[in-house]
Formats: C-alpha cells, structure tokens, sequence
C-alpha cells in the first residue's frame, strides 16, 4: 500500500500535475481535517515540485542525447531547410527526380547520342575485327 502511494507521487510528479490532483495529493499525505489553506500551500509546493522535476529531467534527457552525438530537433530542421535549397538549385524534386521541364530536354538529348553512338559502336567493332584478323595473318606469316 506504501509502495503504491508513493509510485502514484513519483508518477504524479514526473508527469504533468494538474491543480485538481495536486489538492489529492496534498489531502492524502497532510493530517485529516487539515486546514484548507495549508492544503492549497502544499498543493502549490507539489506543482511547483513537479515542474522542477520535469526540468530537471528534460536536461538530463537533451545532456544525454548531446553526449551520444544525435542531432537537435533543430539541427535536423536546418538540414531539412539546406538540402531543400540545393534541390531547388540542381533542379531537383523531392523525391530526387529531376524537374520535368529539365528531364524532357534530356531525354532528347539521350535519344540522339544514343542512336550516334550504336552506329559507331558498330563501326568500332568492325574496325577491332578487322585489325584482329590482320595481326593473325601476319603472325601466321611470320612463322
């Protein structure tokens, strides 16, 4: 029963108190028939107590975050905001394609050079041939 109290205090306190609760609080642990001002004091004290709590809890939580290296809801922010920007200057959309109007020249781009180039591909490959049958002749002549 003790154990149970004073889990409901820890628990009462680490979270977010409310006036109504902490006037519970306070009627719970101060004598019966207390005096009602000294329960609105003591109820004070245990907000009061609590949003200290919860400070101290969240500086410990962001000392610990920091000495493991993660990343700021605000570092991420600034990085969200920087990549953004070099997107927009490449011409980028947020899914890493390329903006419409940029990819179309592109491709027609891509479709002349790419018919150029399986023309001279072809044309290179017949070049190593016939080099490659040429060095077999004149090796086989040599010998």
């Amino acid at each position: 029963m003790v154990l149970d109290d004073i889990k409901k205090t820890f628990d009462a306190m680490i979270g977010q108190l409310s006036p109504a609760k902490a006037q519970q609080l306070a009627k719970r642990y101060l004598e019966p028939g207390a005096a009602k001002d000294q329960v609105a004091k003591t109820a004070g004290e245990l907000i009061d107590l609590s949003q200290r709590l919860r400070e101290a809890v969240r500086k410990e939580v962001a000392s610990q975050l920091r000495s493991m290296g993660a990343a700021t809801q605000g570092e991420l922010d600034t990085l969200r905001k920087r990549v953004r920007d070099l997107e927009r200057a490449a011409g980028m959309t947020a899914s890493g394609r390329k903006t419409a109007g940029k990819t179309a020249g592109r491709k027609t781009a891509g479709r002349r050079t790419t018919a150029g180039t399986s023309s001279s591909r072809k044309k290179t490959a017949a070049r190593k041939t016939s080099r490659s049958t040429g060095s077999r002749r004149k090796s086989s002549s040599a010998t």
